[in-house]
């Protein structure tokens, strides 16, 4: 796994969340380095800013991501579509959204920028900036959580 982020919104019960966790990590004989590990932290950084006060748009990174000029060559393109790439699973209807930019990145297409990548650029752009990308699970109703697990 490369990132687990337990949000809670006090200390008390921040201290039951990471039992939880610690325990089925622990059930499921899965172990983590602990030099690579924070606990205890008031806020962490991300495309969004996560403190006690809740998730709010970080500036610098939506900046960033406003600001990313259109990709003119291949490499450019690689670049936001690993960053775009993330967010997959966030980002509702987001295969269809890079499909065309997707098609730019083929060997043996010439990178062609179109009116239509430059539509699905922007509003790629803007699904990344919304403060909905990432939001906190409401604890008192029923959800799922989808994880990645690579035996190698």
């Amino acid at each position: 796994m490369d990132d687990i982020l337990i949000y809670s919104k006090d200390w008390e019960e921040h201290a039951n969340h990471l039992r939880v966790v610690l325990a089925l990590f622990r059930e499921h004989e899965l172990y983590g380095k602990l030099s690579k590990c924070e606990f205890w932290l008031e806020e962490v950084q991300f495309l969004v800013h996560v403190s006690t006060q809740g998730i709010v748009v970080d500036p610098a990174k939506i900046e960033t991501v406003v600001n990313w000029e259109r990709p003119q060559i291949v490499t450019e393109m690689w670049r936001f579509l690993g960053l775009a790439g993330y967010y997959r699973r966030v980002v509702e209807g987001f295969s269809k959204i890079v499909s065309p930019l997707t098609q730019l990145t083929r060997k043996d297409q010439p990178f062609s920028w179109i009116v239509e990548c430059e539509t699905y650029f922007e509003d790629m752009k803007r699904k990344l900036t919304n403060t909905l990308v990432l939001a906190i699970p409401n604890t008192t109703k029923m959800f799922e959580v989808y994880y990645d697990y690579d035996t190698s």
